[in-house]
């Protein structure tokens, strides 16, 4: 009889209709595959029933979070193997389920034998930090919001603290070159989307989704502006204010907690959003941006920062990642640039720049790994060991969906431009890279 580890092997390649692209290590010891590939260690054969009740990134993320699949070696390499059986597999070749392959009899016998060696019948229990919901039939509602913003957001500020450094922005960084510091870096970003915005002393700045308060602290200290921050985590909120107190800023900087839907106190000379808006949800865009369209003057400037995705040929099929939703964003959404700048011409704006900086986001979330993995032991101090392998597989995920051109990351400046037709935009355009 075949070892455990040749008869993974077998049935996975049977069940993804291609060569296994890594090397095996089963829970006896026994391994299969390319001698030379990254190696993929089954820890436990628990992970063998998540993945026959859940095949693909679902069940894979699941067997992951739990410790009964790890990586030994290079987690890139690794990733960047496994991306094209998982995450880039066409439309129409999705891992079949266990039901399904019990149905081919190429697979049969072979499946049968699987879930003898993968023990009980039914499907683990979900880790611990997978978000626990009803149903995404009310998405975005504030409430739905805010329990999903603080499952991501509320985790510990020292966690976030140990990952993104010093500067505590945890969006795409601006890099002068790859090897520029992660300080300097995000420095640079919150420098540009303030060139961008023109702010001057006096003005009044919105900041949405101010998370630890780095853009409002830079505006505010940099440039002179008064600042309203809004963020739906308690826990962020907390550390805002108490940096803002540091920079004795308080007379400058208001952070609430507060729904961008709940601002009242407009209008503003101008609005950053960063990396919020990914938050919003497609139903509920155009509403977003609306509701930002009457918090400006006329004249005023809206920069907004997000991550976009790559269009599908049919966008009526495009399904939320699996991973993301249940254990990074829960109810987060991507869409194409073409339809954020769409929605925000159609809740009135006119678009004036667009500058794509993917690149910028890959180096960034590189260096956000390797911040974690150097302090690991810490790590697991602050949070559960399934939170930090949850942040280890979706930040290095997420460097290489970058660098593949599957997901960017875009800074759009739009204007409220009065019915004169006077933008107040310079008359050649990026002024603020002189």
């Amino acid at each position: 009889m075949q070892d455990a580890a040749q008869r993974l092997k077998n049935l996975a390649e049977q069940l993804f209709g291609t060569r296994l692209p890594v090397r095996l290590r089963a829970w006896d010891g026994s391994e299969a595959g390319p001698p030379d590939a990254p190696v993929l260690v089954v820890r436990h054969r628990r992970a063998l029933r998540r993945l026959l009740w859940k095949p693909g990134e679902l069940g894979l993320a699941r067997a992951w979070v739990a410790g009964d699949l790890d990586v030994e070696g290079d987690l890139y390499a690794a990733l960047d193997e496994m991306a094209a059986l998982i995450w880039e597999r066409p439309d129409d070749e999705e891992p079949r389920s266990l039901r399904q392959a019990l149905k081919d009899p190429e697979v049969r016998s072979a499946a049968k034998e699987l879930v003898k060696l993968a023990g009980p019948a039914l499907p683990p229990a979900p880790p611990a930090e997978e978000m626990r919901r009803g149903g995404r039939l009310h998405l975005h509602t504030k409430g739905s919001d805010k329990q999903a913003i603080s499952h991501h957001y509320d985790v510990g500020n020292d966690f976030y603290e140990l990952v993104l450094g010093p500067s505590m922005v945890y969006s795409c960084a601006y890099w002068e070159s790859p090897e520029a510091g992660l300080e300097s870096a995000q420095h640079d970003k919150l420098d540009l989307i303030s060139r961008k915005l023109e702010l001057k002393p006096g003005m009044r700045l919105l900041d949405v989704g101010c998370g630890w308060g780095s853009m409002a602290i830079h505006a505010a200290r940099e440039y002179g502006v008064s600042v309203v921050g809004v963020t739906l985590s308690q826990e962020q909120a907390a550390y805002a204010r108490k940096r803002v107190a540091d920079e004795g800023l308080t007379d400058r900087v208001e952070i609430r907690v507060q729904d961008y839907r709940d601002v009242r106190d407009g209008p503003y000379d101008a609005i950053s959003s960063i990396g919020m808006a990914e938050h919003v949800g497609a139903e509920r865009y155009l509403e977003y941006a609306s509701d930002l369209y009457a918090l400006l003057k006329p004249g005023a400037r809206l920069l907004n920062h997000q991550i976009a995705r790559r269009p599908q040929r049919d966008e009526s099929a495009y399904e939320v990642d699996e991973f993301i939703d249940a254990y990074v964003f829960p109810d987060g959404e991507l869409a194409p640039v073409g339809t954020t700048t769409g929605l925000l011409e159609r809740a009135g704006f006119e678009v004036r720049d667009v500058e794509a900086i993917r690149e910028h986001y890959a180096l960034t979330l590189r260096q956000w790994v390797r911040n974690l993995e150097a302090r690991w032991p810490e790590a697991l101090k602050l949070v559960s060991p399934g939170r930090a392998r949850v942040w280890r597989l979706y930040m290095a995920a997420s460097a290489l969906s970058f660098e593949r051109n599957r997901i960017g990351v875009n800074q759009i400046l739009a204007v409220k431009t009065p019915e004169s037709g006077a933008s107040g935009m310079p008359l050649r355009a990026r002024t603020w890279n002189d």
